[in-house]
Parts: structure tokens; sequence; C-alpha cells
């Protein structure tokens, strides 16, 4: 097994609410990321999965520090980048970059394409004049877009030539772990499949390592190589790809998993679907015990008074649920029994089966980009 590259200790990412004109008074926190720890492995694709709002952007941007954690450790090959002073953590930029889910918007409209994937080179100067020109055309070919395109603009590119120009950029100082903030979501479905190629092509050729974000679980499975589910900020799985899908241990993570269609009519016509009742609870007042209690089929007393440690219920399988400690509660006396229906017919529900509100886990992709905050390229090569 490989060594791991980051590690992750009690991560939190809080924000701050005040009130007052003139004497400022913080009144409450928004708890976006609440006490992650996990690590990941050098030359390993993480997929980060969870409903919009759940708190992944934010534990992308705050491992590499585009927002200062507000509690925890990250620890990349061994040095805590929590500790350093922005000056100190500028070398370190050259190994942690960015490919942001907007590709219009993170790329500055004023500048050519050669510009914007120049830009890291010039911030950390790592070449000038005509190797620098030569590098840009370089990392153009090997994303797939035409060196001639170079004096053009962003806004005279398709939306997948966008992303590979966003690539390139992400490329251009040679770094070894890069954070994918849902690439893929903005995209057509068959521009999605042509991106991850090329994600994992970059991969096999320059031992990169990938924080992969996305909430569209069949686009993870496909590209992850281990897959950690989160929930209000904290996770609540953590295990093989193939494992989490084939043998999932967290009631939420079921519910995901039954959500995903498939590519079969008489299968996805007969097979059942997990239906979680009830909002998502707000960050800014998160639930007492476990955070996934108020929504859960299973819940019992414990859950809403305990909170569940996160631990190896199976070799590398880690969750956070009582059911590990009690599994005889699933479907018995003491919790209640799962949701399931099938599927509706294509003519609707009858007067006798009434309709069923959708779950919360198929928003669509664009209420997760409104959630995301845009940030500029200057901060990642700054």
């Amino acid at each position: 097994m490989s060594e791991p590259l980051l590690e992750i200790r009690g991560l939190k990412m809080h924000f701050p609410i005040y009130e007052g004109a003139f004497i400022r008074k913080e009144v409450n926190r928004v708890r976006a990321v609440d006490g992650l720890s996990f690590d990941i492995l050098q030359g390993e694709t993480l997929g980060l999965v969870g409903e919009s709002g759940c708190g992944k952007s934010t534990t992308g941007r705050a491992i590499i520090q585009l927002y200062r954690p507000t509690e925890g450790e990250v620890r990349f090959d061994g040095t805590n980048l929590c500790d350093l002073s922005s000056k100190e953590l500028h070398p370190l930029r050259r190994d942690l970059q960015m490919i942001f889910q907007d590709p219009y918007g993170s790329l500055n409209p004023r500048m050519t394409v050669g510009d914007i994937i120049a830009e890291p080179l010039k911030v950390h100067q790592l070449a000038e004049g005509k190797a620098r020109q030569e590098r840009v055309q370089e990392l153009m070919e090997i994303v797939g877009l035409d060196p001639r395109f170079i004096r053009r603009y962003p806004h005279e590119f398709s939306g997948g030539q966008r992303q590979r120009i966003g690539i390139a950029r992400a490329l251009a100082c040679k770094p070894r772990f890069i954070v994918c903030d849902e690439p893929i979501s903005a995209l057509d479905v068959s521009i999605q499949a042509q991106i991850m190629n090329l994600m994992e092509d970059l991969q096999n050729e320059f031992d990169l390592t990938y924080l992969f974000i996305a909430h569209d679980l069949s686009a993870v499975r496909h590209i992850s190589d281990r897959i950690a589910v989160m929930y209000l900020g904290h996770l609540a799985e953590l295990a093989e790809g193939a494992e989490i899908y084939e043998n999932p241990l967290h009631p939420y993570t079921e519910a995901l998993i039954s959500a995903v269609p498939i590519p079969d009519p008489e299968v996805e016509k007969t097979r059942q679907r997990i239906v979680l009742e009830g909002d998502v609870p707000s960050p800014l007042d998160p639930p007492s015990g476990c955070v996934f209690h108020t929504r859960c089929p299973y819940a019992w007393d414990r859950c809403a008074k305990e909170v569940p440690a996160f631990q190896e219920a199976e070799p590398g399988h880690f969750v956070a649920c009582h059911l590990v400690d009690e599994p005889e509660r699933r479907g018995k006396a003491g919790a209640a029994e799962p949701v399931a229906t099938k599927t509706p017919e294509v003519n609707g529900p009858t007067d006798e089966e009434p309709a069923t509100e959708e779950p919360h886990v198929e928003k669509a992709a664009d209420e997760e980009a409104a959630d995301s905050e845009e940030t500029s390229e200057e901060e990642v090569t700054s």
C-alpha cells in the first residue's frame, strides 16, 4: 500500500456570523466542516461525495489552504500546512493545485489562454521568455488543445475546452496533489467522459494524486480508488470504491446508492429505492449526537445522544454509525423500518398509492454550482 501523501486530522472550517453595526458580536457559526480525519495516499484518487451543501468544496479548499482552517491539521509530506504563514506556504503552492467547478468563471476573461496557463510559471519564477512560451504550448498539447489557439480568449472556447485550459494551468507547476472540485458537473455527458479519461491519463503519466469532489456517484465510481461519503460536515463512510457500492454500512450511503440510475430498464423497474424523509438540517444548528439521526430510518435513542465514532468496521472500511456496534437493530424492533418504494409507474401513482416526494439526494448539478463560492485564479497561484 502507498504511503499517505496528505494526513488530515480533526479538520474544522467554521464561518462566524456577526451582528451589530458598530460593535460586532459573533452570534453563531456555520459549521461547514466539523472534524474530518482521513488520509490521501500517494498516487490515488479519493472520491468525495455527498449532497449539496454538505461541505465537500469547503473541505477541498481548506486542505490546500485557500481557506485557513479553524482547527485541525493538514500534513503534506509531514509538514503541517496549517502552521505555515502565507510566505512559508508560497513555495508549497507549486505542489498543491486546484481544478475549479466553473470552467468559465475560473478563467480571467481579459487574459489570453497563453497568459492564463503561463501565470503560475510567472508567479513561481519557473520559466522566462521563450522557455515559458514553449512550456505553455507543451501543456496545451498535453491536454488536447491546439497550440495555435494560444492568443485566443476564454469566451472563444467551448465548455470542455475551457476545462482543459483549467487543467493545463493546474499542471503548469508540475504539482503532486490536485483538488478536482466537480470538474465535470458543468459539462455535457459526452464531454464528461473525455475529461475523466484525460485526468486518468495525466495521473498515470505524471504520478498525480487527486481529491475528486462530485455528487455524481457513477462518475466517482469510474475514476476513484477509494470513496468518502460526507454528510453535514462529517464523514459518514470511507472505503474502496467497489466495497462502498457492494457493501454500504451507513444508512445514508445506502440511500445515495439506491438513487443512482441503473442503465437496465428491467432492473430499474423492479429495484427498490430508499427515500429519506425530512430536510437536511442547517449547519448553523446541527442535530445532537449523530447528525444523520433526524432522517435515519434506523435511529433510536442512542443516536440522538451520542456522537458515533468514525471506526474501522471491516478491514479498510470506516464508518460512523452506531449500527456497527448493534447490527441487530437493522429492521428490528426499536428501530424504524427502512422506507423503500418501488420506482413509480410511467402513468403516475394511483389513489391507493400516493405520490412520494423525490429524495433530497437527487438535487440538480446547478444547485451544487450555486453553493460553491467563486475563487479567482490569483488565489491558487499566489
